[in-house]
């Protein structure tokens, strides 16, 4: 897939829909094009987001949506993330082959990174959490993203750079951490799912959570390592990264070895796809 050709397609979904639903914009600019597309519908406080190289991830794109849409509006009084759309109807929409919904516009921000301080990136998560443990609507499991990364991994090809063997192995090793982190038998609440400094925003110096198309019912040790994964991830030392746990709660990298390799493993197949895919 051409980055430019997603960003065209995009823009005209959503535009159609908005159009559509009545949605009063003079402007519409893609701001974010990556796994997915990003448009502002200005100057309505209206984000368009369209799925475009996430949507292998998943089976059922509605359902996933919609429980991405359920998390969300339970969250919007806490203010930890960002709020559905309250210009339009949030979706989900399939308009053209593409998937979308619509959130509110957060106006100026950055994405978080280190120099948020180690503490305020394990706080955030903390909070997370703490709001999630009282959801109860329906989601997913850790064996349904174990089948999502095996979807994934099923449509990767030997290249001159990756053999049928490495792609094996990557089998391998994904199925080989089921009992324990995918099937493992621990307490289990709503996650974020996708938990990385790209999905935590920055405004006017408050963290704010992005991005929930992942979310799922699972134990926080997903999250948590997740959380570890990225933090190395953008160079981060093991003082860093043991300060940003203990302000979450969690004594060091205890017990999350399994769920980093897991997230590794994850890691290296969404590149692969990614590479090519070329998004």
């Amino acid at each position: 897939m051409e980055s430019g050709r997603n960003d065209a397609r995009a823009l005209a979904a959503a535009c159609a829909v908005a159009t559509d639903q009545g949605l009063e914009f003079d402007r519409a600019a893609v701001i974010h094009s990556g796994s997915n597309v990003h448009v502002h519908l200005g100057p309505a406080p209206v984000l368009a987001r369209v799925m475009t190289g996430t949507a292998m991830l998943h089976d059922d794109l509605q359902l996933w949506l919609q429980r991405e849409l359920s998390v969300l509006r339970f969250l919007k009084p806490s203010g930890l993330a960002v709020r559905p759309s309250s210009s339009i109807d949030p979706g989900p929409y399939l308009r053209d082959g593409l998937w979308l919904t619509f959130c509110e516009w957060v106006g100026d921000h950055e994405r978080a990174d280190l120099s948020s301080g180690a503490e305020a990136l394990g706080r955030a998560l903390r909070d997370l959490h703490d709001a999630l443990s009282r959801f109860g609507g329906e989601l997913g499991d850790l064996l349904d993203v174990q089948r999502d990364i095996e979807r994934l991994r099923r449509q990767l090809r030997p290249t001159d750079g990756v053999s049928q063997q490495e792609l094996d192995r990557l089998r391998d090793r994904l199925f080989g951490l089921t009992a324990e982190v995918f099937a493992a038998p621990l307490p289990a609440q709503a996650l974020h799912g996708d938990v990385s400094l790209s999905n935590l925003l920055v405004i006017d110096g408050r963290l704010l959570w992005n991005d929930f198309e992942d979310t799922f019912r699972g134990s926080v040790e997903w999250d948590v390592a997740s959380l570890a994964v990225s933090l190395r991830a953008r160079g981060a030392g093991p003082a860093f990264v043991a300060r940003s746990l203990d302000a979450y709660g969690w004594a060091g990298e205890r017990d999350l070895g399994a769920f980093a390799q897991a997230h590794d493993v994850y890691g290296e197949i969404w590149r692969l796809y990614v590479a090519q895919s070329k998004l």
